[in-house]
């Protein structure tokens, strides 16, 4: 079980900690059933049920999903890597895309990025196809990754006289799915990661993919830069004929125990009734420690309160697929 984290684990100090059975979870909810501990963890198994009640449903053709945000901190990067490997743990095909020249994606899926590695800037360079880049998820054999590194930013530079620059990343997806087609290898998800900015690299990601994922944090000015945001995205479907749509949007970083929490999630479920999922993302240490492992936090520890809500978003978002594709 884990450690107290400010939302849900054990409690080491109690001497419990590595008691990891359901009678002694029975015991310790009920010890402390009248604390907010307590309830964090019955509500934290309900939801470890609801996941494990069926399995997560495969889309009848691959999604493509941009997460993005302008604003940096809100958990975009996390919001990918989490959902990628929760749908993967969910027995599903998953590929990731890393989109940000720091890659930090790539350091949490443990995907090598040094500089002797061919990454995402060759691919949208045209020096080699997706399938030549990816790698396999240490953790997760399901989870492959296409990595980036700091060679990423010069593309910006480097394409700013391109024709059909706009549409590097669109051109390698598709010709990548094509190809996988053939081989009965095609991905279920492709989630795709892009900076904390406008950019082309963002762009691409965009003309890229069908649906958008945006994370946002569960603070003050929690909707700040999203206007902007959906301008973008709105210029981006009239000038490029893009498809993409804002298909998911997440709440991270969510804190039960604050009135501030709870009123900006009712406001953004009141302008976004539809998108919003029902679950929201705690604070969670286990969470921020997963990259320094080289690891998302499914994987470094899935039965910590991050894990089991990224499950539960993992599963809402497979679950609304057949709502996305009509």
């Amino acid at each position: 079980m884990q450690n107290i984290d400010g939302q849900t684990g054990a409690v080491e100090s109690s001497g419990l900690s590595n008691v990891d059975n359901t009678e002694n979870e029975d015991f310790l909810e009920t010890l402390l059933q009248d604390s907010p501990l307590g309830a964090a963890l019955a509500r934290d198994r309900k939801v470890m049920q609801e996941v494990a009640a069926s399995p997560f449903p495969r889309p009848a053709i691959p999604r493509v999903i941009t997460v993005a945000n302008q604003k940096g901190g809100v958990g975009k990067t996390t919001t990918a890597v989490n959902i990628a490997a929760a749908l993967a743990k969910g027995g599903l095909q998953v590929l990731v895309i890393d989109g940000d020249p720091q890659g930090n994606a790539s350091t949490a899926l443990g995907a090598d990025k040094n500089a002797e590695v061919s990454t995402l800037y060759n691919v949208l360079q045209g020096e080699v196809d997706i399938a030549q880049v990816v790698q396999i998820c240490p953790e997760l054999r399901n989870l492959q990754v296409v990595p980036a590194n700091m060679d990423l930013s010069l593309l910006e530079f480097e394409l700013a006289n391109s024709e059909q620059r706009e549409f590097r990343m669109q051109k390698a997806v598709q010709d990548y799915l094509d190809v996988s087609r053939e081989t009965s290898a095609a991905p279920d998800y492709i989630i795709i990661d892009c900076p904390p900015s406008l950019g082309l690299l963002t762009i691409n990601a965009l003309v890229a993919a069908k649906e958008i994922l945006i994370p946002i944090q569960t603070e003050y000015y929690a909707l700040e830069g999203l206007t902007q945001l959906l301008k973008t995205i709105g210029r981006v479907r009239e000038a490029l004929q893009a498809e993409v749509q804002i298909s998911t949007i997440l709440l991270t970083m969510f804190d039960r125990r604050t009135n501030l929490s709870q009123e900006v999630a009712a406001e953004v479920r009141a302008y976004f009734p539809q998108e919003t999922l029902n679950i929201e993302i705690p604070r969670n240490i286990r969470i921020s420690e997963a990259p320094s492992f080289q690891q998302s936090v499914i994987t470094y520890d899935e039965r910590s309160s991050g894990a089991i809500a990224y499950m539960a978003a993992a599963k809402e978002i497979a679950e609304r697929a057949n709502q996305v594709e009509n």
